[in-house]
């Protein structure tokens, strides 16, 4: 398996005068640079005239002074930091993807996975599109830009177009003269609004974005929910876009996507992190000298470890923080070369001791694995590896890259069987059945751990479409 969905960051602000945006959107992007680390760009609205920049790289590799300092001013700008798993690496694949139409300009930046995408591309193929990416997004912009030459107003066609997408979206769409975003009926991915000191507003995957640029937190988007921005400063919503669907936010997004410092549909990232490890030291106890964590989604849960169980808490592995996160590398060969980049052992911490080490999951094994050979190295006396969510067994449709299953270290190994062959002396996961108590709600989706999928998904479809990300 080469690579974990389109797990992405999206960014968008409109401000009363205009502004540099380019700046602003920048910043706000590298706040979201932990959601995707393979391509950037941005779209600047200059009374209607738009200018796009995107590429493959980090934020800052994509975006230099030079680049950024090419940008207009404008009043209205969207952003995007990509992870691509359906589509793949492709510079054609980097958002945002602009449309020009017969009644004017879009620019679109997306964060999910359609479930029906291939049936909806086959569709307008027949009926004459032309795709020159391979990417969701595109597709999501034809049907928006169909509608639109039937409708009187943007916001109207994103009403046709958006009840006809099954999966995950979180969507922020920009027009000449609006700015608008949309969330799944589910509330899959993340979504939020905050407001500028001169009255403009942001729209973010995160909250930690809000911040970056010197926003206050509105609220976050209801699953459902369509809002829409108009340049005279005002606001308004449509909560019942998408029909009624029971809220499935990705459980997955609280125990390793977003940053410990945001807050999604009202519950702190670090305190659901916390919770989740001071469960482990309820569930799976175990003798020890110190708790560490894995940089950086398992050290709330290492702290809440050690909290629960009197353990006390160390940093054991420090992290290189020039190197991307491993989970989501491109490639297995560049995660494996990445893991022995990003971490080093405090031999201090280690060195003669029982170690408790947290970390947010097990995909394949293989990090897990050199992680615990670094720690022997260092000279841990016995490792007592606990994990914060339980074992993925199935694959995700909705954003998550785990695309098969028998890539899934847990689907074919029991618990002891994954011990011995990461090589620690006991294993412990988070059961399924905890997970709700993680944000306080039954409306999570947790089907990479249950297979209990909360749309219809067309499975042959989705893995013949990662296969051709793995291969190409």
């Amino acid at each position: 398996m080469s690579s974990l969905h389109e797990e992405c960051g999206v960014f968008g602000i409109m401000t009363p005068q205009p502004e540099n945006l380019a700046h602003l959107t920048y910043c706000g992007l590298f706040a979201l640079q932990h959601r995707g680390q393979e391509g950037a760009g941005i779209t600047v609205n200059d009374d209607g005239v738009f200018t796009t920049h995107k590429d493959l790289g980090l934020v800052d590799h994509v975006f230099s002074p030079q680049v950024l300092s090419a940008f207009p001013h404008g009043t209205m700008a969207v952003g995007h930091t990509r992870y691509g798993t359906t589509g793949g690496n492709e510079r054609r694949n980097c958002q945002p993807m602009e449309v020009n139409h017969q009644k004017g300009k879009m620019a679109l930046v997306h964060n999910g996975n359609l479930s029906n995408a291939g049936r909806l591309r086959s569709v307008l193929e027949q009926r004459g599109a032309i795709f020159h990416s391979t990417s969701d997004t595109e597709i999501i912009a034809y049907l928006i830009t169909q509608a639109r030459l039937q409708t009187d107003s943007i916001e109207a066609a994103v009403r046709l177009a958006v009840p006809q997408l099954e999966g995950a979206f979180s969507l922020i769409i920009m027009s000449a003269q609006k700015l608008i975003a949309v969330r799944d009926p589910h509330g899959f991915r993340p979504l939020c609004i905050g407001r500028l000191p001169d009255g403009g507003y942001v729209l973010a995957s995160e909250s930690c974005a809000l911040h970056a640029v010197g926003a206050v937190f509105l609220r976050d988007a209801e699953p459902g929910e369509m809002i829409v921005l108009t340049q005279d400063g005002k606001l308004y919503s449509d909560r019942r876009l998408t029909g009624t669907e029971p809220r499935r936010t990705c459980i997955f997004e609280y125990i390793y996507f977003a940053r410990p410092d945001s807050v999604l549909d009202g519950v702190s990232v670090h305190a659901a992190r916390k919770k989740a490890g001071a469960l482990l030291a309820q569930m799976h106890p175990a003798k020890a000298d110190a708790v560490i964590g894995v940089p950086d989604s398992g050290l709330d849960a290492a702290l809440g470890f050690a909290e629960a169980s009197g353990i006390p808490y160390g940093i054991g592995l420090i992290k290189n923080k020039y190197i991307g996160r491993t989970f989501i590398a491109p490639s297995q060969s560049e995660r494996d070369s990445g893991v022995q980049l990003k971490l080093s052992p405090i031999r201090e911490t280690v060195a003669g001791k029982r170690i408790v080490l947290i970390d947010d999951s097990i995909v394949r094994g293989t990090t897990s694995r050199r992680i615990v050979t670094l720690l022997r190295n260092a000279g841990a006396k016995e490792i007592h590896f606990r994990v914060s969510a339980p074992p993925f067994l199935h694959p995700c449709y909705y954003g998550t890259d785990i695309d098969s299953e028998e890539n899934l270290i847990a689907n074919h190994h029991t618990v002891r069987e994954i011990a011995e062959i990461i090589g620690a002396d006991s294993l412990g996961f988070l059961p399924v059945e905890a997970l709700p108590q993680l944000i306080s709600s039954d409306g999570i989706c947790n089907a990479c751990f249950t297979g209990d999928y909360p749309t219809a998904v067309e499975q042959d479809e989705c893995k013949e479409r990662f296969e051709r990300k793995i291969h190409g």
